[in-house]
């Protein structure tokens, strides 16, 4: 395989491996801290994306989209919880 590897791919690959980290850290954490899990999620998801839209592939797109948009609840869930705290 001597294809080289352009921008758009290398931030996908980044991107993937915010959501392997973000899977691994919700597996091996008891209590894991929701802004760290949703927020590497959502980061994950939007590089993707960037990725999916120099290369498409529209079923990958369609899942970063719910991926960003589960994030962005989990968010904005644990900013209510939060402010409940409070």
């Amino acid at each position: 395989m001597t294809e080289t590897i352009d921008f758009a791919t290398l931030v996908g690959f980044v991107g993937m491996a915010c959501i392997i980290a973000a899977y691994a850290y919700l597996t091996w954490k008891t209590d894991p801290n929701p802004f760290i899990l949703h927020g590497t999620n959502l980061t994950g998801a939007a590089l993707l994306t960037v990725s999916l839209l120099v290369h498409t592939n529209w079923p990958s797109l369609v899942l970063e989209g719910f991926w960003a948009a589960i994030a962005i609840w989990g968010l904005v869930k644990a900013m209510r919880d939060r402010r409940r705290q409070t």
